[in-house]
């Protein structure tokens, strides 16, 4: 009888656990968004200082609860030298975060190069992947529409993926929500159907 209501119990209550990488260039606000989305979404969750959080070496981790989802995020490191380590994560993963620096325009060429090689991979194919225009609060930041100017022959490589290009501000966590919600909504449909064509939204 145990077995069968432990069973039950495991069934109404789990959650389906997705991994979703946040990649994006050193300094792009990727471990800001990570611990904004941890405080929005772990009611007892007390994050670290955002003023004291430094260039990530290697990989940090979080996890929240949405819904029946459980999102477990790993943050990698954005050097060029540890960039060559972001393929070893693709094969687990369903959902990608590609943050993106919006006041550092002088880089923007160097993160569409790291962008077109992560959405070229084949362990990547069709799984969603969400932009982030990180910083939009400083003055004369570069707005959506012109980051996808600048990526606009990324286009075609992006494929059979939802893909959505979301404005952020990771340090008051504007944004946030939005893209995590939107995340959520696409890895879970992405599993229950094959993934058709979609256009960047």
């Amino acid at each position: 009888m145990y077995t069968l209501l432990s069973g039950l119990y495991k069934y109404m209550f789990q959650k389906d656990e997705y991994c979703i990488l946040i990649l994006g260039l050193d300094n792009a606000g990727k471990t800001t968004f990570l611990e904004q989305t941890k405080t929005k979404f772990s009611k007892n969750y007390k994050g670290m200082s955002l003023s004291k959080i430094t260039t990530t070496v290697g990989l940090n981790i979080g996890t929240i609860d949405v819904g029946n989802a459980r999102l477990m995020f790993w943050d990698l490191g954005g050097q060029e030298e540890l960039q060559s380590l972001w393929d070893k994560y693709y094969a687990e993963s369903h959902g990608v975060i590609y943050v993106i620096d919006s006041t550092d325009e002088e880089r923007l060429s160097e993160s569409k190069e790291a962008f077109e090689k992560m959405i070229t991979s084949e362990s990547l194919e069709g799984i969603p992947l969400l932009v982030l225009a990180n910083k939009q609060d400083v003055e004369n930041c570069l707005s959506v529409p012109d980051i996808k100017t600048a990526f606009s022959d990324c286009a075609p490589k992006i494929g059979k993926r939802d893909c959505l290009v979301q404005p952020c501000t990771a340090l008051t966590g504007d944004g946030v929500n939005e893209g995590i919600e939107w995340m959520v909504k696409c890895v879970v449909r992405n599993l229950l159907r094959p993934p058709r064509q979609k256009d960047i939204t």
